[in-house]
């Protein structure tokens, strides 16, 4: 299926959403944008945002958010689509002929997402695609420009409720395709895991798990981390590493250290301490690196290369960063 944007330039696009829509606290919370945090001292990638989201008082543009994370030390970005509307505006953003060449994307069906599609109807009652029309569509976009990875997809038993019987079979079912789907590309697979630690694992058991698996905002504790690091996964940890009550997600990281860990934002959402509620975007990777550094005993430049490293080698670009 054509994008529905084929030929709209990158900076025309405009958002898909605002955050507010999702987010429950709206109008309440603070919309302003957090200053730049001092600069890192080596450049790291962003392997998981949405740019698809608006948020903030004053909306930045594709480019704002990447001259931004760039003067940040944040030299490239995978912005992921995660329903139709989302994966067709991704696609579109990598086909157009001025998307910057530091940004790169994911898509998939959102567990959640791919629950509404068995139903075939959304959360307003409006008619959608069945679950397989939704991820052939998927596959088809996946092999276009600058598709670096499949995702994100995995299992949600917060939003959707596990007893739920047609719910849990489409997101088993979902999850299931898309890890083949990661295997036919030879891409990796970006894991969502919502308080589903057991049932993801044992389906990747299962089935396979793709050479390059992650685990996108990474949840569990130390035990979890050691399993999943133990199977050679790769840890993505988000703002929520640097939240106060996040003690046994900081246990995790420093259990399985800086071997196997990325960074990500999943802006604009999960902003990191001490902005923790307002618009997030990838030029505040810095604080979440500073806590990923003091957690695993590192320096900041030290963890900064090994995480840019690991990233590097997990999706193949880009280039490496100058010594």
């Amino acid at each position: 299926m054509p994008s529905p944007h084929e030929n709209t330039p990158a900076s025309a696009l405009p958002p898909v959403r605002d955050r507010e829509d999702i987010d429950p606290r709206g109008k309440t919370r603070d919309r302003s944008w957090p200053p730049a945090p001092e600069p890192l001292p080596y450049p790291v990638i962003d392997n998981h945002c949405h740019l698809d989201f608006a948020d903030g008082d004053t909306q930045l543009s594709v480019q704002d958010h990447v001259d931004r994370a760039a003067a940040a030390g944040i030299d490239a970005q995978i912005t992921i689509g995660s329903d139709l509307e989302a994966v067709r505006w991704t696609a579109s953003l990598l086909a157009a002929p001025d998307c910057p060449s530091s940004l790169r994307g994911g898509v998939a069906v959102h567990p959640n997402e791919a629950a509404l599609h068995a139903r075939g109807h959304d959360h307003d009652g409006r008619g959608i695609v069945g679950l397989d029309a939704a991820i052939a569509e998927v596959s088809e976009l996946l092999r276009g420009p600058g598709m670096v990875v499949v995702g994100e997809t995995g299992l949600d038993w917060f939003r959707t409720s596990r007893k739920d019987e047609q719910a849990r079979e489409a997101q088993i079912s979902s999850f299931r395709a898309h890890i083949a789907l990661a295997k036919e590309l030879d891409l990796p697979l970006q894991i969502h895991d919502r308080d589903a630690h057991r049932d993801v694992l044992e389906i990747l058991e299962a089935d396979g798990a793709p050479e390059r698996t992650v685990f996108h905002c990474f949840s569990g504790d130390a035990e979890f981390a050691r399993r999943c690091a133990d199977r050679g996964w790769y840890l993505s940890f988000a703002g929520t590493v640097t939240f106060k009550n996040a003690t046994d997600l900081r246990a995790a990281l420093a259990e399985v250290g800086l071997g196997q860990v990325m960074v990500e934002t999943d802006a604009p959402f999960l902003t990191p301490v001490p902005y923790r509620g307002r618009p997030n975007s990838s030029y505040l990777i810095p604080l979440t690196m500073a806590t990923i550094a003091e957690t695993t005993g590192a320096s900041l430049e030290e963890a900064c290369r090994a995480v840019r490293a690991t990233t590097q080698d997990v999706y193949g670009w880009p280039e490496a960063a100058a010594a």
